[in-house]
């Protein structure tokens, strides 16, 4: 029997910040700032749902000489198809969190 968890308020506010991007490919600064999340919280995330499959990850390389790589992520098709399926836990969290994340979670959901 395969046992699935309902995600946490974080992983669908990560979620919802890369399906809110689209194809593009996004930092982590850039993920926790959207979604109000401490890189503490954010970076064992996003290695979970990339190993989970639920998002893809990089290294690209810094536009700045001298600065090191960065790692950037994205939805798998795999993850847009689960985010679509979490219609109940999305609109929980959509009452749970603040307003600029509301907005995330309206425009995500007309994206669905």
């Amino acid at each position: 029997m395969v046992r699935t968890r309902a995600p946490s308020q974080q992983a669908l506010a990560v979620l919802l910040v890369l399906a809110d991007a689209g194809e593009e490919w996004r930092h982590g600064y850039d993920i926790a700032t959207q979604a109000d999340i401490k890189s503490g919280t954010l970076y064992p995330l996003l290695m979970r749902l990339e190993a989970q499959g639920q998002l893809e990850a990089v290294w690209q390389e810094s536009p700045t000489p001298g600065r090191p790589p960065r790692h950037a992520y994205r939805l798998t098709k795999a993850g847009r198809a689960w985010l679509a399926g979490m219609g109940e836990a999305l609109e929980q969290a959509v009452h749970g969190r603040k307003a600029p994340f509301f907005g995330i979670c309206v425009g995500m959901q007309a994206l669905l």
